[in-house]
Formats: structure tokens, sequence, C-alpha cells
């Protein structure tokens, strides 16, 4: 055997002590006074500074690997703190024990994990808001809840994408993936068949500034009354089944509204979400009072969290996490008009907290620490020049090409495996087109 080498550095540990699951270092006290020795056997002394002369082989041969209990992931081994020639003479080193490098060892206690399947056993989901082109992110849903061998976790949403968290997790908890399929086409179908001044509401597209604004036939006809909010609790009683949202069948939800008071995100789980707390999630700071929800009130949740990202990142128990970005980030040109500078305005704004969001999980990875791996569909990257488009445009070719092209996006996205994972073959499911879904819904 080597003799050991004198460092200056302060007292090795051995490869199983480096390797064990259990902190050897412990805490407090506890961890920096090791036993004491028995009186009568001088121990060997360790200093913090030098490593004084070493033990006998016999001694060292007690701190070796031995090949009948190699290695593991987990060893369960006391590391030693102190070794008299008394202790090294009783357990001596079996002699058909043969030596191992510390390259070996070390490859022993890591051998790497087994391949990540694709697409994810079990997904998370961030929903941003953006008027009506998160009716992109319900073509992303409907792709995703065709994939039987995915689940879903936990799922954020803000403005537009609370609601369509909601009609996920509600049609879900009630009977599976069908029905939160055909909820989503509902209430979609709904919004476009309506295209009224309640309708941009109910999905916080209204921004009184803007002259692109242009509101369908029932503004026009004189059937909506503007600061009437019960026309959109009845629109979302119609498409949500609140009751199954709140059982323990349903998905976890993370909603956001920003509080008025102090202009603080204020996050709703499933017991506490109720059409209020939707119309809050989604309402217009511009245009309608704020919802009152207990004593306190709420504007927009898109505002501070758009949506939540770092909530989820803390909840969820997925290794992965989907974000849909439905409001354009990128935009080649410089708006001149009011109305086109207060879109832009709008847009940067919409993904200004998002932004953040995004760097602070980047962070926390690079930190060593291990939030779920983010993954990113845009809607603007499906959509020439989507920034010029109107968030408040309810028109049903608009409605229907964004949902076809958030399909699109999803299904490329489960079929290509990213670095790290091995791609499964799953059963083809039928595809079922937009037009059915609807007739479905309707009847």
């Amino acid at each position: 055997m080597s003799t050991p080498v004198r460092s200056s550095a302060s007292a090795l540990l051995s490869a199983a002590q480096i390797w064990l699951t259990d902190n050897v270092f412990g805490s407090g006290s506890e961890a920096a006074a090791p036993s004491p020795p028995a009186a009568s056997e001088p121990a060997t002394s360790v200093s913090a500074a030098t490593v004084e002369d070493p033990a006998p082989e016999s001694a060292n041969a007690a701190l070796e690997p031995s090949a009948s209990a190699p290695l593991e992931s987990t060893v369960a081994i006391e590391p030693p703190i102190a070794v008299t020639g008394a202790t090294a003479a009783a357990e001596p080193k079996p002699a058909e024990a043969p030596e191992r490098s510390l390259a070996e060892t070390i490859a022993s206690a890591t051998l790497p994990p087994p391949p990540r399947m694709w697409p994810p056993r079990k997904l998370s989901l961030a929903l941003q808001g953006g008027g009506t082109l998160s009716a992109f992110t319900w073509g992303v849903l409907d792709r995703l809840l065709e994939e039987p061998g995915c689940d879903f976790d936990t799922i954020s949403g803000a403005s537009a994408g609370a609601v369509n968290a909601a009609l996920l997790a509600s049609g879900l908890a009630r009977s599976g993936r069908e029905e939160a399929r055909n909820r989503l086409a509902l209430f979609w179908t709904r919004l476009t068949e309506d295209a009224s001044f309640r309708s941009l509401m109910v999905i916080g597209a209204y921004s009184p500034a803007s002259s692109a604004v242009s509101f369908g036939s029932g503004l026009r006809g004189g059937r909506a009354d503007p600061l009437d909010l019960d026309p959109l609790r009845d629109i979302l009683a119609e498409t949500i089944d609140f009751d199954a949202m709140h059982s323990a069948a349903a998905p976890r939800l993370l909603i956001s509204a920003t509080r008025v008071r102090d202009g603080l995100p204020q996050i709703f789980r499933n017991s506490e979400i109720t059409a209020d707390v939707l119309l809050a999630s989604t309402c217009p700071a511009q245009l309608h009072a704020a919802v009152d929800i207990e004593d306190e009130s709420y504007w927009d949740g898109g505002h501070v969290a758009n949506p939540p990202l770092i909530q989820i990142a803390h909840e969820s128990s997925a290794a992965d996490l989907l974000v849909v970005r439905v409001t354009p980030a990128r935009d080649g040109y410089v708006p001149m008009s009011s109305a086109a500078i207060d879109r832009r305005l709008d847009q940067i704004a919409g993904n200004a907290v998002l932004n953040a969001e995004l760097a602070a999980l980047e962070w926390a990875r690079s930190d060593g620490l291990h939030p779920p791996r983010v993954h990113r569909l845009a809607a603007e990257d499906e959509i020439e020049a989507l920034a010029q488009r109107d968030a408040t445009d309810l028109g049903s070719g608009f409605i229907e090409l964004l949902y076809q092209r958030g399909r699109d996006a999803a299904d490329r996205w489960l079929r290509e495996a990213p670095a790290g994972t091995t791609l499964t073959v799953q059963d083809e499911q039928p595809a079922v087109a937009a037009e059915d879904l609807r007739d479905a819904a309707l009847t």
C-alpha cells in the first residue's frame, strides 16, 4: 500500500465520506465535536492545519472499501474520526479485497441516471394572458390533451390565461380529457359568436386608448351594458364547473390578480377560485371598477404575474414546465399612430414581468438550484407579424388561425425530443377538426 502524503490542507475525507447521502458535517455543535476516544487508547491526532505522521498501514486498512460491499449510490458507513493502533489491529483488511482507485470508487457511486423519456409524463403549464391571442393557447392545450401519457401537475395563468387554466382544470376534474377539450371549444366559440363588448372584457382585451378597438354587433346593437358584470359571470358559469375545479381530482391552479392597494400579486388556488376571481384576473383597470373580493380590490393579474412562474417553480412536482406565450415580444416597426403606440406599450408591459421571472429561473439553475426545466411555445414564432395584429380581434378567421397554429406548435414540441431525453412513440391519436369540437360543445 502507498504511504499517505502529508498535506498543509485540512483533513481529507475518504471517497466513502464524500459520496455519503447523509451530511457528514452534520449541523451545529454536534458536527464540530467528534466523539472523544477512550482514555486508555491514545487517538491519532489530526490538526485542521496539517496532517500529522500517518498511522501504520494496518490503521489505514480500516479506511479502505471492502470488495464484498461495493459502494452504491447510498453508503451506510460512519465516517472514521480517529483510528488507534489497537482498533486497526482488531480489524485487519481482508487479504482478498482488491485495491480500488478513487476514480473507480467515484464511478461506482455516480452511475448515470436512465435517460428521460419524451414526451414528459408529468407537465406543469404557465399560461400567459393576451386577449384574443390566447386562442393560441386553446390550440396548444387541445393538442396536449390528445397525449394520453402526459399528465398535468400545476397550471398557472393570468387574465385570459387564467380562464384557459380554469377551463382545462374543471374539464379534467369533471370527466377527463375530452371534457376539457369540449369546454375550451365551447368557451372560445361563445366568444367568437358573441363578439361583443363584454366578450372582450372577459378575456381582459379592452384598451380604451387604442382606436383600433372594434366591437361586434352585440355592442353596436346596444344589448350590453359596459358596467354590468353579470353577463360575464354567465359566460364563465356556462363553461366552467367550479365544483369540479375545487375537487381533489383537479390539477393544482395558481391564478394571479393585481392588488390595487399595494400593487402586489395575489395568487388564488383551487378552493379560492370563483367567477369573481377570474373576473378580477381579467379586469381592465381603465374601463371597469376593480373587482372586490373579501375587502380587497383587484385588477388584471397580467400587470404583476403574467403568468406566475416563481410560484409554480416552488409548488410544482413536475420536472418540466411549459410556458405558453401569446403576447408578442418582438416588433420590427416603430409605431407612429396613437393606436399603434398604445398596442406596443401593452405588449411590452405584458412581457416585462414574464421576462424577469424567466431570468430568475435561469439564475437559480446556474446557481446550482433545480427549478423545473423550462420549455417555451410562443405565438409570434408561428404567426408572421403578430405584433401588428389586434388582441381584441374576435373574428372567427383570426381565432381559427390562432387555434390551429397553437395545435401545430404543440404537436412539433411533443414529437421533437429535446437534448437529454429519448423520444417514445405514442399510438397515433385521431385528429379532431375544430368545427367538430365546436359542434360537440354546442350539443
